[in-house]
């Protein structure tokens, strides 16, 4: 009977509630891709009722970004010194709270405190389910899985965006939020059901209770029990960022975060930019939230078509491809559009590359960074990279405001994801540990 359940995961078939806990982990990944871009569809109403001008918009549409970077770095350590399950919960708890705070909201500064809570939560979550999505997975399929899990990121806002802009003919830009803070709450028995704790960290941290834990959830999900567990990991202190700069990850950590952070600067001016745009063109503010749908959906096809390719072909490579061509694509989006319909398609195809180079990071960050880290590391790279975020609506609103025009601006944030494929490029030469061996993760 094989002794290491990690092992016993990675190397068997999968099993129907594996794929089941994937599939929330899509679904949790797809209710932060809403959250997250609940602002952006609600920007045109938010702008025109409080009168604010873009720099000062840039600032709201960025707070929840902030709180993201945070809650990565902090969520995404705590998940892997506490577990991967109850830090599913605080980082849901945390967003329906804040959505549903948002729309009572009545200033500015008031709506930014709420955004950035709600933020936290966001950016803790996607930390904790790549690495919930891989270590669920087996090793055959783990690229799939994590790269499909990034893929519900767009597909949130897809769905999300569709109720919010038929919302919007009839309400006021609170329903948007609403609206979120509902689905957010709706989560937590599904959570609870279909979502156990990660037998990887569970044998890797080995807590009290560890082994009954382990074949509990080895039986529901249809493997046989091992009998003993896996040498510990030398017990230490909770694990710190200060891990991921020893020796055998400080380059990984530095290309990895470095790349996320300059694209993302990239990926968030396209996505929390687009419906305010639109409706600076003179279109009404739900048409200009259907844009922003259809550069999830061309995101969403990006994201899925990149997860079925690196089936046969090398992550790395894909992912400076899309990088490059979402870099063409922003520019293209800039260059601006004579109709409602080419603008639509342009955008489109923005995000069918930019989000297709962002699922790609998230397999490279779980592939590269080994077991007792990953859900930290995971986190500070995007924590990190989320100040990309952060800036990226932000540098845009004051160049607007600055007389910046939109092709000028899109042409100096396109500069970001081109840097990023440098990065990437750069991080050939890295040693990848072997996702979920644990010879390779204490080597």
């Amino acid at each position: 009977m094989n002794s290491d359940p990690r092992d016993l995961l990675a190397n068997s078939p999968m099993k129907p509630l594996q794929v089941t806990a994937i599939a929330i982990c899509i679904l949790l990944t797809a209710l932060d891709g809403f959250d997250v871009l609940s602002i952006s569809f609600a920007s045109p109403g938010i702008a025109e009722e409080w009168g604010i001008n873009r720099a000062a918009l840039g600032i709201v549409l960025s707070m929840e970004l902030i709180g993201m970077a945070v809650g990565s770095v902090i969520f995404g350590t705590a998940a892997d010194s506490f577990g991967r399950r109850p830090t599913v919960f605080v980082c849901l708890f945390l967003m329906a709270v804040g959505m549903f705070l948002a729309g009572t909201a009545g200033s500015v500064e008031v709506l930014s405190a709420y955004r950035f809570a709600t933020g936290l939560g966001i950016g803790g979550m996607l930390a904790t389910v790549n690495a919930l999505t891989a270590e669920f997975s087996n090793a055959r399929a783990r690229n799939l899985a994590v790269t499909l899990m990034a893929a519900g990121y767009p597909i949130g806002a897809i769905v999300g965006g569709s109720i919010a802009s038929a919302l919007l003919v009839s309400y006021d830009w609170r329903a948007v939020f609403f609206l979120g803070a509902g689905a957010t709450a709706a989560f937590f028995p599904l959570v609870w059901r279909f979502l156990p704790e990660s037998v990887a960290y569970l044998a890797d941290c080995q807590p009290a209770g560890a082994l009954e834990r382990i074949n509990g959830t080895l039986r529901r999900l249809g493997h046989p029990p091992v009998e003993a567990l896996p040498p510990p990991r030398e017990r230490r202190a909770p694990i710190s960022t200060r891990e991921l700069f020893t020796p055998r990850l400080r380059r990984t950590t530095i290309l990895l975060t470095g790349a996320y952070f300059l694209h993302i600067m990239t990926f968030y001016f396209i996505l929390k930019w687009i419906p305010k745009i639109v409706a600076d063109m003179g279109f009404a503010p739900s048409t200009a939230g259907g844009v922003l749908v259809w550069a999830n959906v061309g995101g969403l096809a990006g994201s899925l078509l990149l997860g079925f390719v690196s089936l046969k072909v090398q992550i790395r490579g894909l992912v400076i491809a899309a990088l490059l061509a979402g870099a063409a694509g922003v520019v293209l989006f800039g260059l601006g559009q004579a109709n409602l319909t080419q603008l639509t398609l342009a955008a489109a195809g923005a995000g069918f590359f930019t989000n297709a180079a962002v699922v790609g990071m998230y397999a490279l960050f779980a592939q590269m960074f080994p077991t007792d880290v990953r859900a930290g590391g995971t986190g500070f790279a995007i924590g990190v990279g989320r100040g990309g975020s952060a800036m990226g609506p932000m540098v845009a609103g004051f160049l607007f405001a600055a007389g910046a025009s939109l092709f000028e601006v899109a042409g100096l944030m396109a500069v970001g994801s081109v840097l990023a494929a440098v990065l990437i490029g750069m991080a050939a030469g890295t040693r990848q540990p072997t996702p979920l061996a644990p010879e390779a993760d204490r080597a």
